[in-house]
């Protein structure tokens, strides 16, 4: 059986998602496992090569996984023909020069989200990737959890029937930073440096209803920054510019309607910290990230309103819960060989750059809507 080695430069693996799913959980799990089986029987590799800012934090990565190969000198890095693809899982502001430079230089790009910090960027991106003819997608990682997995199923079975509505909350409690330290990075909380719940979780939510149940048409949206000040890494107190709250309406193309609210401002009475209750007129699931239950509507019970009597009936307990009836693999490997294959064979892809666009015109949207109190559609976007 022959080997092809697949040469990928990580820029980002010194952050907390960068470091724990794409070098570890992904790239060094697959490689460690033989890598990627390809249809013609050839192994293929994957070989990171190690980018960023910090020498100490890179050669420490290094050192802790065995790796020889780090650089703090991206130029040098897309420079070297032995390097195929450019990974990017940098703070939101410093991501698209990065990506211009990796596609300048003929390299395949996969990206976090969002690719860009406006509409109009992630779109030039896009077209560069096409007119450079790379091969290109973006993080969207929830598609491929063992929860939504199992919705996807439900969807393709008709088990909804005529899908009604969505409605999903997101969110927890981050921490201020003064009395325990914050579970998130304080750039999160600085517009001025990409920040915001919009521009984080808008994006995923777009690509969640995209997939699973069609093109959003309009949104609706309310901002809050409801904590507005926090403490930094150092301990040093700042002011919070940029939202931690996000309540959305979003009008699907088949009339379905979504409602999601996200928060960074809430604390947590749910099962997972995110959980979406799809509603159809043959029955509705409740998804989290690993779960999923089920009430058909030969088994829905009959509700009745009475103020002035204890409600008895058990209503979580009567519903199923969906079987794995499979193996669920970590979803940020799992995009991570779709991706490989894709580049090395040419596989249908279907999370790429413009995919990704989309998802930052829907966070756009969000703020628009937000700002000025409307309803704002989305027309269509196209690199072309």
């Amino acid at each position: 059986m022959s080997e092809r080695v697949l040469g990928i430069a990580m820029n980002g693996v010194t952050g907390r998602m960068g470091y724990r799913q794409h070098l570890t959980r992904s790239i060094l799990a697959i490689r460690d496992d033989g890598g990627i089986t390809l249809p013609d029987g050839t192994r293929l590799l994957p070989e990171p090569v190690l980018v960023g800012r910090s020498e100490r934090k890179l050669r420490e990565i290094a050192d802790r996984h065995g790796l020889t190969r780090w650089s703090t000198d991206l130029d040098a890095v897309l420079s070297d023909p032995e390097i195929s693809v450019y990974f990017d899982a940098q703070i939101t502001h410093a991501r698209e020069a990065a990506v211009r430079s990796a596609i300048a230089a003929g390299k395949h790009v996969y990206v976090e989200k969002p690719t860009a910090a406006t509409l109009d960027a992630a779109l030039e991106l896009a077209k560069l990737a096409e007119r450079a003819g790379v091969r290109n997608g973006v993080v969207q990682d929830k598609l491929f959890l063992p929860g939504l997995l199992k919705l996807r199923r439900l969807v393709d079975s008709g088990f909804f029937g005529r899908i009604l509505s969505v409605r999903g909350e997101f969110g927890y409690w981050v921490f201020e930073g003064d009395w325990q330290d914050a579970q998130r990075p304080s750039w999160n909380y600085r517009a001025e440096e990409g920040g915001g719940i919009v521009l984080d979780m808008f994006p995923h939510w777009h690509y969640i209803l995209e997939h699973l149940f069609g093109p959003v048409r309009t949104v609706t949206a309310r901002t809050a920054t409801h904590v507005p000040r926090r403490w930094d890494e150092d301990g040093a107190p700042y002011d919070a510019t940029a939202d931690d709250a996000a309540y959305g309406i979003f009008e699907l193309d088949n009339g379905a309607v979504a409602q999601i609210n996200s928060s960074w401002a809430v604390r947590v009475d749910r099962d997972e910290l995110v959980e979406f209750q799809v509603d159809g007129t043959h029955g509705s699931a409740v998804a989290g990230l690993r779960s999923c239950r089920v009430q058909h509507r030969t088994v829905t019970p009959r509700a009745a309103w009475d103020p002035d009597a204890a409600d008895a009936v058990p209503y979580r307990d009567q519903w199923e819960t969906v079987p794995d009836n499979t193996d669920f693999p970590n979803g940020f490997r799992s995009q991570w060989e779709d991706f490989l294959r894709h580049v090395a064979t040419g596989s249908p892809f279907p999370h790429d750059l413009l995919s990704g666009a989309r998802g930052l015109q829907m966070a756009e949207a969000g703020l628009e809507s937000a700002r000025t109190g409307r309803t704002v559609e989305l027309g269509e976007v196209s690199i072309r």
